[in-house]
């Protein structure tokens, strides 16, 4: 059973690794193919993603397009590089930046030239390599996944689908990590004074400003007013 679940977790990262990549038409020309993929997948992660699949091939290639870029390169809580959450534009960042390409390394997976080891998609690349590194990967940077998972739902995005999926994957939350992500929704991403040139291209960074403050958090089913 234990070695069912690590496969179809496996399976299920791998899919979403694709779906959290720009959909131009490459991508889309393998929708029909990841459907089949996912409905071998149980339905605690099957579900979510025949719903974002259906929505994707239902919508014109332009509007999921405009889509994806509105919703992960202008909103600052929909940011898809995990260590912006865990250390934002401070000096610790690099270092981490450093742990996730070490790990890649260990599998053989090489990052191509224009590729961040800490994009989202890249990690569930590495964890449908690597199932027990890349799921400790993601249990590294949990609170930024639930952050983003809930800014996501909040948005109405056809993506928190995708986000589902990945979260369901993991262990439900331990007290320890809700305050965590609590912490983070309240706070943002930790800030330092001294000036330092970002690790991601500028257009890919998120603007360093303060999270909004004005919401409470419910780490269950997503963010209310």
């Amino acid at each position: 059973m234990r070695r069912d679940r690590t496969a179809s977790d496996a399976a299920t990262w791998q899919i979403t690794s694709v779906l959290l990549g720009y959909p131009d038409e490459d991508l889309r020309a393998t929708f029909p193919v990841l459907r089949n993929e996912v409905s071998r997948l149980p339905a605690r992660t099957g579900e979510p993603l025949t719903r974002f699949l259906a929505h994707a091939q239902a919508t014109p290639a332009l509007q999921l397009a405009e889509h994806f870029v509105e919703t992960f390169d202008h909103r600052r809580r929909c940011c898809l590089y995990l260590t912006y959450y865990a250390h934002g534009d401070t000096r610790k960042r690099g270092m981490a930046l450093l742990e996730f390409k070490s790990a890649y390394r260990r599998v053989g997976l090489e990052l191509g030239p224009d590729e961040l080891p800490d994009h989202l998609a890249v990690v569930l690349e590495y964890a449908a390599t690597d199932p027990v590194g890349g799921r400790q990967l993601l249990l590294d940077h949990r609170a930024g996944i639930e952050l983003l998972r809930m800014a996501l739902e909040d948005a109405t995005s056809p993506y928190a689908d995708v986000l589902r999926a990945i979260v369901s994957t993991l262990p439900a939350l331990a007290g320890d990590e809700r305050e965590a992500v609590h912490r983070l929704a309240v706070q943002g991403p930790p800030t330092e004074e001294v000036g330092l040139a970002p690790f991601a291209p500028p257009e890919s960074m998120p603007v360093a400003l303060p999270f909004p403050t004005t919401r409470q958090v419910d780490l269950t089913g997503g963010t209310r007013r």
